[in-house]
């Protein structure tokens, strides 16, 4: 096997398992959400969990790097990552059925590519623009049809979710154009999380959505600390990914979150959906396979060793 293969059998592996332990979150969150828990109270403690898994690990390398671009740099993640997408997804999935929600993701593609080509980080070659029109064709066949929501009134919902998606495609680009400064995956996340808790605590206790962990705690707790772990672990893994196979090749990670996020809502949470989510499944599916990584990683970027 040729390593150029192998390179390509190793990202499309990633692919699957971030694909799967970010799905997982979906049904999660909304366990969390369906528990009375909010935006800012869920991003706080998800953000305090990575923190405890990741800070540690940084003290027995040297600590944190906290040089002014560095700093600019976990600004950038925190928010564009972390921040807004999550605020706006949280308020959604009060609403939103986990499947749909896990559905809004397969947009980042749609806006990544776009953003990449201005940014001269990737390019659009037919088989990949017949990739993603594949993808954007799978996500129409559930968006359109009007048995696809269980109610019409949830459509702006889906909008607001949305916004997510438009950071995300933001964050990856980002990443792949201006690269970390040196900085490994898990010291980009340690310190973007570190400043979306100091956001993100404050904003809960403002907004009255902070969750005390002083309690007994129930389903929707053990959920948020579940979604928090699965997070951190499939956000380092995004990175990595990204610079290893590009912004555009990483976003399609939305797709498998959206099969996996559609899956586990199914056996975690008795969702079930209408015969056009099958046909757009295979669709979405599809494009994925058009889209191909790069077999460079994209110099400076954070596809580094996970130090």
């Amino acid at each position: 096997m040729s390593a150029e293969r192998r390179a390509r059998l190793l990202m499309f592996g990633a692919l699957v398992l971030l694909g799967a332990g970010w799905g997982l979150g979906v049904p999660f969150n909304k366990i969390a959400v369906t528990a009375g828990h909010r935006d800012f109270g869920i991003i706080f403690w998800q953000a305090m969990v990575a923190a405890g898994l990741l800070l540690p690990w940084m003290l027995t390398r040297g600590g944190l790097p906290l040089h002014r671009r560095a700093l600019a740099l976990y600004a950038f993640v925190a928010v564009a990552g972390t921040l807004v997408p999550n605020f706006a997804s949280f308020s959604a999935q009060r609403y939103l059925p986990s499947g749909v929600s896990a559905l809004v993701l397969s947009f980042i593609p749609m806006v990544a590519l776009p953003i990449a080509v201005l940014m001269r980080t990737d390019h659009a070659s037919p088989g990949r623009l017949l990739g993603l029109v594949a993808g954007a064709v799978g996500v129409a066949l559930i968006v359109l049809p009007g048995d696809a929501l269980p109610d019409r009134s949830m459509v702006p919902w889906v909008l607001v979710a949305l916004i997510g998606t438009v950071f995300y495609a933001i964050e990856g680009n980002g990443i792949a154009r201006f690269g970390t400064a040196g900085l490994s995956p898990v010291q980009l996340v340690a310190g973007a999380v570190l400043l979306t808790a100091l956001v993100a605590g404050p904003l809960a206790l403002a907004r009255g959505v902070f969750i005390s962990p002083l309690r007994v705690w129930g389903q929707g707790d053990w959920a948020v600390l579940a979604g928090g772990v699965l997070n951190v672990g499939s956000y380092v893994g995004y990175l990595w990914l990204v610079g290893r196979a590009g912004a555009v090749f990483a976003a399609q990670v939305s797709y498998l979150v959206t099969g996996f996020g559609v899956f586990w809502s199914m056996v975690l949470l008795g969702e079930r959906f209408s015969p056009w989510f099958w046909a757009a499944g295979a669709v979405i599916f599809l494009g994925l396979a058009l889209v191909q990584p790069r077999p460079a990683p994209v110099p400076g970027a954070a596809g580094e060793a996970l130090r």
